[in-house]
């Protein structure tokens, strides 16, 4: 497994860039990105956005050494793009303007990803630390971008951001607990798996904090419809047909796809299962990789205690039950559309997500809750 992942989980190898170079011909990006969410409230929006002069990204720029940048640019564009398609207090625009819409599609294409902001964009990428020697934490990072003035849209971000740091731990165990596996060394697994249930129960404290900034109704109709999926859309000049795209969602995170990967969770297939695995094609293509490698990883369960592997499915069953809270308050609460920001009947499926890991106990344990 690549260090990086193990030291920085799936965040980036280095803290995102914050801004262009002074003197780049993309500065504009940065000064758009800086006044979107004043921006928004203008009915004239729109057209605006249909005038600016946006440059494309060069094609040769394609190196490690500008992969820092390309993020960058891939999030100032993904923000205007969703802005202009979800614009708050508008019906959703169809067309994508060209201006748009090319510089996008561009970006998008090099990062091998479909044209959309997406996890990666909104929270991945999408953070900076106050104090650079400090942690990746609550209280020590900001936004990059946002869609609107509200604090409650960094904060809904910036938990996101706490929870994947702290996922570094969980790769690192994943890593010594596969190394272990084919070594069949039982004490060294059940020590992983006590390392991953403790890291798993911070993130779930992390995610309970969420409501400390975050008011449900401004979350509803305020911000999160700037996250909304694609429909019928027409990318000017660059696709001649229209297309959906997933929104922005947690589900596109990496870290509990790794732990169903690791632990080998059997989720019987259905719609559910195909749309986590389309949400695949909206991570990093690096984050891809390294999940069809834990995929490839021997099981474990044969090697762990009761105890040590069904407490981590408890931890991870506790984490997503916080968050189906969350979308019952959240969104479930506010209306009668089915649909999360990825075009899904969340509900449903979170419940189902659920009740299989819970199912995939080790009997014997007098730990796990049923």
């Amino acid at each position: 497994m690549d260090n990086v992942f193990l030291q920085r989980g799936f965040l980036p190898e280095a803290d995102p860039l914050t801004s262009f170079p002074a003197g780049s011909e993309l500065g504009v990006l940065d000064e758009i990105g800086r006044d979107l969410p004043s921006l928004l409230y203008d009915r004239g929006f729109r057209k605006y956005a249909r005038g600016l002069s946006i440059p494309l990204w060069p094609t040769e720029r394609n190196t490690p050494q500008d992969l820092a940048a390309l993020r960058l640019y891939y999030v100032r564009v993904g923000f205007l793009a969703s802005a202009y398609i979800n614009q708050v207090g508008h019906p959703a625009a169809t067309l994508l303007p060209h201006n748009i819409a090319a510089p996008l599609c561009r970006a998008c294409e090099l990062l091998g990803r479909p044209p959309i902001l997406s996890y990666d964009g909104y929270a991945l990428y999408n953070w900076r630390r106050f104090a650079p020697d400090g942690a990746i934490a609550l209280g020590n990072i900001d936004t990059i971008q946002n869609f609107v003035h509200l604090y409650d849209e960094h904060w809904f971000i910036l938990v996101h951001v706490e929870i994947e740091a702290l996922g570094a731990a969980v790769l690192r165990a994943i890593a010594a607990a596969g190394a272990a596996a084919v070594r069949e060394d039982s004490d060294t697994v059940n020590q992983c798996l006590a390392d991953i249930e403790d890291t798993v129960r911070g993130q779930t404290e992390v995610l309970k904090r969420i409501p400390e900034h975050m008011d449900p109704a401004l979350y509803f109709k305020i911000f999160r419809p700037y996250i909304r999926f694609f429909e019928n859309v027409v990318y000017e000049g660059v696709k001649q047909e229209s297309t959906n795209f997933r929104g922005e969602t947690g589900a596109q995170s990496s870290l509990m796809p790794a732990l169903v990967a690791f632990l080998k969770i059997p989720h019987r297939p259905s719609v559910l299962t195909n749309h986590l695995a389309d949400m695949r094609n909206y991570m990093p293509a690096a984050h891809r990789a390294l999940l069809e490698h834990i995929e490839a990883m021997p099981p474990v369960r044969h090697l762990a205690d009761a105890d040590a592997f069904n407490g981590v499915l408890d931890a991870i069953a506790a984490f997503r039950e916080v968050h189906y809270g969350w979308a019952q308050q959240y969104i479930n609460r506010q209306t009668d559309d089915p649909r999360g920001t990825g075009g899904t009947p969340y509900m449903h499926w979170l419940r189902q997500l659920i009740d299989e890991t819970r199912a995939w106990q080790i009997p014997g344990s007098g730990t796990f809750a049923a």
